[in-house]
């Protein structure tokens, strides 16, 4: 069995990545079991996500054996996430595979590769933290945006 999880990003839209996916499943002969959607909302945690979610439970409960995305940073860009879902994963015999990162987490080596990407994600994400802080920052300072608008900086 087989399920993706889609979600927008890197210039393909949910309907043309859920058909590369679709295409990649029929070319390995993966059922499709259920396509998982949370779009519009972050990957850089897994909780807050109901179809990712939904997607773990299934998955606890025996209904699917791969996971398939786009692209790893579709699926998390948290470390501790990741480790958690690769224990999950373990856990309940279950891969990831990310098409556009060639991940496959059915070896030590492609375990290996997916934590890597994922400290590449996070990266990302803390530095456009950091400059966007730095920027509000900025802004506060030549008044360019009202104190009043801010919660915090």
């Amino acid at each position: 069995m087989l399920v993706q999880k889609i979600k927008q990003g890197n210039g393909f839209s949910l309907g043309e990545q859920e058909e590369k996916l679709k295409q990649l499943c029929k070319y390995k002969d993966y059922k499709v079991y259920k396509v998982y959607k949370d779009a519009g909302i972050s990957a850089k945690n897994m909780s807050g996500r109901p179809a990712f979610q939904q997607m773990l439970e299934d998955m606890r409960a025996g209904k699917i054996n791969y996971i398939v995305a786009y692209k790893l940073d579709r699926v998390t860009r948290s470390v501790r996430d990741l480790e958690e879902l690769i224990s999950q994963l373990e856990l309940h015999n279950t891969y990831l595979v990310c098409d556009k990162d060639d991940v496959n987490t059915s070896s030590a080596n492609g375990r290996f590769f997916v934590r890597m990407l994922t400290v590449l994600s996070q990266l990302e994400i803390e530095i456009v933290s950091e400059r966007t802080k730095f920027g509000l920052t900025g802004a506060i300072k030549s008044d360019h945006i009202p104190r009043h608008l801010l919660t915090r900086v």
